[in-house]
């Protein structure tokens, strides 16, 4: 394949603001991207050693390069979301929410209706929305329809036909539904008086509606009529208390945008927050599917000119968790809030959209497991510093009673779970007395001495139950096979579950409610368990055995079968010389009794 001679494109590239286009052999549109200086931004891609490799497979498939100038960064902003939902191009985010949201309408026509829509028609109606919640449009709805009596019909209610008498009120009109301006009972500055209200409430603005729904409620008391003010009340009262089912934030905060990220290795979610006089009117999360390893800044400004084209929203300031590289204009200025009410939207918005990916994430686990293994060892990978999945982890614990029965334990793990069939136990050979250094030097270099004879292969990650005098132990081992640089090890401390690397005198401390420190706790806490057990059932049999042991022509077998018969040392002891002959020989018989019988005179003349 002919080889794309980026330099000579590059000449053409300008020092300007604007959007490029990436383009294969084959004619097509593969990446759409935006920046506030052309040339730099796309000499980038060419130039930087250090682009992951879902880039370098973008460049490589790169045989065109197109720009579009514009006046300014916020334009090439808008401009590159335009041009991404229009063409889809395979490299670029592709935004999972695919649904047709439904949108509030008011007709342009005489004495309007209001219903709501998935088809949006230029035919100079009004639409209001949309509306991520039907349910929470649908109780809009129902609010507008119990506090302002409209029309339902599709009736084509000019001034002339309904001079001429051409409709009759329906069975609506009757029950209270309708004001029937079909025949002319109810004016049509009155109907767009309420229109007008309608309008407002649908924008957020029920304050201002209230407060005129309190001055004509005055104004009817003042003139005695008191049928009309209580109609009025009734109004005020159904409008107070949705607004009082609202989110409501300071009143002096009005016309503004929130917005918040989290992200996984391959997708991302954004929340939005639509704030207008005080009230959160809008709420919504979406997905983006990750296609180039793609920063949050890069995802957080998509998704913004996502939200503001799909809500046309022209809110001149945006609340977001962190700076963003889109200058502020005299248009839009980006706020990064520490304190305050604006804090509090952040963080709530926050949670919104740490809540739905939790829940999305959720989702996609339950359906494919192995997606959680991926994500989770992705999880470890970073937050370990590692350069490759641990799917392959051990960890190493050392038990003794009083400085008796040392042995060590090791538990596998594979892609997250145990490997039981690979666990194993090490009686400490080399060993004397209380050394938990020594005792873990030995059993690491044992463990892995012997997987190097037999070629096989060894794990990502090593975990070592201690701190630096463990871990520098097994250092040693690790030094001594060659190996060190292989793997990556560390030592768990139990007093803080700090983290411990070689040659590092600062621990790493995870948060506690991190999933890779649960895994290392679960390794810990593994082998510690199966170490015990493999110790207690040790320590027992040299505890039972030690004394009959000491006993001259008495073995293990024999003291062992002496035990199952009679259950106890002790009633090894109190046995009789005929008792002990239907288990031993008479030779073995007498020299028991001669040992207990020794044993407790030596006691007495102690005493």
């Amino acid at each position: 394949m002919e080889k794309f001679d980026y330099r000579a494109a590059l000449k053409n590239v300008p020092h300007k603001p604007g959007v490029y286009q990436y383009w294969d052999s084959e004619q097509e549109l593969i990446y759409i991207g935006k920046a506030k200086d052309l040339r730099n931004r796309v000499s980038s891609y060419f130039n930087n050693p250090n682009v992951n490799a879902k880039t370098r497979v973008l460049v490589s498939k790169i045989r065109n390069i197109t720009f579009t100038i514009v006046d300014t960064e916020i334009d090439a902003w808008l401009l590159e979301n335009s041009l991404i939902k229009k063409h889809q191009p395979r490299y670029n985010v592709m935004l999972k929410d695919d649904k047709t949201y439904p949108w509030i309408i008011i007709k342009n026509e005489n004495y309007p209706r209001i219903f709501w829509t998935r088809r949006i028609v230029r035919d100079g109606s009004k639409y209001l929305g949309p509306y991520a919640s039907v349910s929470m449009m649908h109780n809009i709805l129902g609010l507008i329809k119990e506090t302002y009596p409209l029309r339902t019909c599709n009736l084509a209610l000019t001034r002339q036909n309904i001079e001429k008498g051409k409709f009759k009120v329906c069975l609506e009109y009757q029950l209270g539904n309708c004001k029937g301006p079909c025949q002319d009972y109810q004016t049509e500055s009155d109907y767009d008086h309420n229109i007008g209200e309608i309008t407002d409430i649908l924008n957020g603005k029920i304050g201002a509606v209230l407060r005129g729904l309190r001055a004509d409620m005055e104004e009817a008391i003042s003139t005695m009529n008191y049928e009309y003010a209580h109609k009025l009340k009734r109004k005020f009262e159904l409008l107070e208390n949705y607004q009082s089912k609202s989110t409501v934030v300071n009143s002096s905060i009005t016309d503004i945008d929130v917005f918040s990220i989290a992200s996984e290795e391959k997708y991302a979610f954004v929340n939005f927050l639509k704030i207008m006089n005080g009230t959160i009117i809008q709420t919504q999360t979406i997905e983006l599917k990750k296609r180039l390893d793609e920063s949050d800044e890069e995802l957080l400004t998509l998704a913004i000119s996502e939200f503001r084209t799909r809500y046309n929203s022209h809110s001149k300031e945006i609340i977001v968790p962190f700076k963003v590289d889109v200058e502020d204009s005299s248009s839009i200025k980006f706020t990064v809030p520490k304190l305050g009410e604006k804090r509090k939207l952040l963080d709530l918005s926050q949670k919104n959209v740490q809540f739905f990916k939790k829940e999305r994430i959720d989702q996609y686990e339950k359906l494919n497991p192995e997606i959680r293994t991926e994500r989770l060892l992705t999880q470890m990978m970073k937050d370990l510093r590692m350069n490759q999945l641990p799917r392959h982890i051990e960890c190493f614990d050392n038990s003794n009673f009083q400085g008796k029965y040392p042995v060590s334990a090791i538990v596998v793990f594979k892609d997250g779970k145990p490997s039981k069939k690979d666990y194993r136990h090490f009686n400490v050979k080399t060993v004397v007395g209380p050394d938990d250094f020594a005792t873990m030097e030995e059993a690491v270099q044992r463990r892995y001495r012997r997987m190097l004879d037999e070629g096989t292969e060894l794990p990502q990650l090593i975990i070592i139950d201690g701190g630096k005098g463990q871990l520098s132990s097994a250092m040693k081992s690790l030094k001594l096979l060659g190996i060190e640089k292989q793997v990556t090890i560390i030592g768990i401390a139990k007093r803080l579950e700090e983290l411990y690397y070689p040659g590092d005198q600062y621990p790493l401390y995870l948060d506690k409610k991190s999933e890779t420190l649960k895994v290392i706790q679960q390794l810990r806490d593994e082998a510690h368990r199966f170490g015990i057990t493999f110790h207690r059932k040790k320590r027992d049999q040299g505890t039972l055995f030690t004394e009959l042991d000491l006993i001259e022509g008495i073995g293990k077998t024999t003291s062992g079968k002496l035990l199952k018969y009679f259950k106890s040392v002790k009633k090894v002891r109190e046995a009789t010389e005929a008792e002990l002959m239907e288990v031993v020989n008479t030779k073995q018989a007498k020299a028991i009794i001669n040992y207990f019988s020794a044993k407790a005179t030596e006691g007495i003349d102690n005493a």
